[in-house]
């Protein structure tokens, strides 16, 4: 199994959820990623799937998208599909 594979589609799921939840909620990455007091590209990377982002940062987004990082987790897991794991 492709860890890195894996890895990558976990931080585009992370993005599509993120910029999908700032899309309704009409914020910029400007706005957003102030709120949370992150810079605006490493938001935009976020959202481009580019980093692998902390826990803490993590936990951040979510406060700033006014949803609790168990209903985001869900969000992911969803978006990811019943079967993905890194493990075999």
């Amino acid at each position: 199994m492709d860890t890195n594979c894996n890895k990558k589609k976990l931080q585009i799921a992370l993005a599509k959820i993120v910029k999908d939840l700032r899309l309704k909620q009409n914020k910029s990455i400007s706005l957003s990623s102030a709120e949370i007091g992150i810079t605006k590209s490493i938001w935009a990377d976020l959202e481009k799937g580019i980093k692998d982002p902390q826990l803490s940062t993590i936990y951040r987004i979510a406060e700033g998208l006014d949803i609790s990082i168990s209903e985001l987790f869900l969000l992911i897991e969803k978006e990811l599909g019943e079967n993905f794991s890194f493990l075999e």
